[in-house]
């Protein structure tokens, strides 16, 4: 191809592409104008919007500001309206204070004005009263002295005929009530007798066997005393002999080791020995069973082991006669019985019953009072306060008694004065008759005092110069005395006779 040629296409190829730069130049163009035409056209849509929005907006504002406006002034019309009545309220308690003040002011006056009465009657009281002591020549104590003793002359007679009315009454119901409560008691519990005396004779197959009881030169005898503490008597008595001590339980143990050496026929120290530690070995289980079976028969349970062992001591203790273990057996189930029947605890009364003479257990060791013994024994081993107090009651101090007391106390009363119960020997039993007349003599205007019915009742003459209402009183001092100060078993009548004879002779 020639130059001229080349030229003129690589001209044409120039102007081409410049043609065809202006060409999408002009289309460029001709779209970003109608871009900005509708960029313009959506401004102008999104301000019209805008301004639609902007005035509901502030027509929503307005409409709220006038309900604000609305609300604010129907509360201010309300709180206007309470302020109103706050205001009238306020006048009426004003007028109600004025009133009330006047009131007051007119009140101190009418005390004032009642006082200054009270001051001049009082003062024509009191020349009354002077008129009338000088008109009859008596001072108003002695005008009252003689006033008393008048209508008490006048009345005297209608006093005692109420006095032993009332009395009769409360009497007939109360002895016909504690019949009723005693008798139900009793009846519950039929138990063979308590009185049980500690055996210490032993009885002996031959006379032969004193000798090997003392043993060559008083071995054997030696032996078994310093093996049981216990003293044994060989006397001239045909077929026993006697063993002594102050030890109940000591004195037992001596007794079973005694009979089995003298069933066994071998007596010699160390057969004593090992006859005595078996004994004990023995005694001290039976007693552990016996306090166990008191505890379960009486239904008491929860005892200290020890205090179970303490409890079955009381099998080789008497008192008066009564063995102590059965003893505290009755007077728990009285104690429970009659608990059910005055309303008290149960339970308490039934374990004071079983326990009140614990203290007799150890009173050989430990000196004191049992009742006192016993209580501390209680608190030793953690019993309630209500058990210990009832155990204590035995003391009869006013200060400790409560209601399971009292029922305890007149449980052992029941168990101690039962028929046969107690053996009091004849020395004790006249000094308690003596006490008794001693007691009543004691008093003025007694003339002289017998004691009947075995010391259940005490009859009282007196002088002529007590009367009727004074030998009511009598008959009262003297029981309180006897309670206060005398012991005794069950109760005590106490009967004041008073007689007035009158002689006159015709001639």
């Amino acid at each position: 191809m020639s130059a001229g040629a080349l030229l003129i296409a690589l001209v044409a190829l120039i102007l081409g592409a410049v043609g065809g730069y202006f060409y999408q130049k002009k289309q460029i163009e001709a779209k970003n104008k109608d871009t900005v035409d509708q960029g313009d056209k959506l401004l102008q849509q999104a301000q019209a919007k805008a301004k639609e929005i902007l005035y509901e907006a502030k027509n929503d504002a307005l409409k709220e500001l006038e309900k604000v406006k609305s609300e604010e002034e129907k509360k201010r019309g309300q709180l206007d309206k309470v302020e109103e009545r706050l205001v009238e309220k306020e006048e009426t308690l004003d007028k109600k204070i004025q009133a009330s003040d006047q009131l007051k002011t007119d009140l101190d006056a009418k005390v004032l004005s009642v006082k200054q009465l009270r001051e001049e009657v009082q003062k024509i009281h009191d020349l009354q009263s002077i008129e009338l002591e000088k008109v009859a020549k008596l001072s108003r104590e002695e005008a009252k002295a003689i006033l008393l003793k008048q209508v008490e002359e006048d009345s005297k007679a209608e006093i005692v005929e109420h006095i032993k009315r009332s009395e009769k009454e409360l009497m007939d119901r109360a002895k016909e009530k504690a019949k009723f409560i005693l008798a139900d008691a009793i009846q519950k519990y039929a138990a063979e007798t308590a009185t049980e005396s500690t055996v210490t004779v032993i009885n002996l197959p031959s006379d032969d066997l004193k000798g090997r009881i003392i043993g060559r030169e008083g071995r054997n005898i030696n032996s078994f005393e310093e093996a049981t503490g216990i003293d044994v008597i060989v006397d001239d008595t045909p077929g026993s002999i006697v063993i002594s001590g102050f030890d109940l339980v000591r004195r037992y143990i001596a007794k079973m080791a005694l009979e089995k050496l003298i069933a066994d026929g071998r007596i010699h120290p160390a057969r004593i020995e090992e006859a005595v530690e078996k004994t004990k070995e023995e005694v001290n289980n039976m007693i552990k069973e016996l306090g166990e079976k008191a505890a379960y028969e009486t239904g008491v349970a929860g005892l200290h082991p020890n205090l179970i062992k303490l409890l079955g001591r009381l099998k080789f203790r008497t008192s008066y006669g009564q063995n102590v273990l059965k003893h505290s057996m009755e007077v728990s189930f009285l104690a429970a019985n009659l608990a059910s029947e005055l309303g008290a605890d149960i339970n308490i009364c039934r374990k004071a019953g079983l326990l009140h003479d614990i203290g007799k257990a150890v009173d050989h060791e430990i000196q004191g009072n049992p009742a006192v013994i016993g209580r501390d024994i209680a608190k030793k081993f953690g019993l309630p306060d209500s058990v210990t107090r009832a155990i204590e009651g035995e003391m009869g101090d006013p200060n400790t008694a409560t209601l399971e007391s009292m029922v305890v106390q007149a449980a052992n009363a029941i168990s101690e004065s039962r028929p046969g119960a107690n053996r009091e020997n004849l020395d004790s039993f006249i000094k308690r008759l003596d006490e008794l007349e001693n007691t009543a003599t004691s008093f003025d205007g007694v003339v002289k005092a017998y004691a009947i019915q075995a010391g259940a009742e005490v009859r009282i003459f007196v002088s002529s110069e007590v009367d009727d209402l004074g030998a009511i009183k009598l008959s009262h001092d003297i029981s309180r005395k006897i309670e206060r100060d005398l012991q005794y078993p069950g109760q005590i009548k106490v009967t004041v006779i008073r007689e007035t004879r009158q002689e006159a002779f015709a001639v």
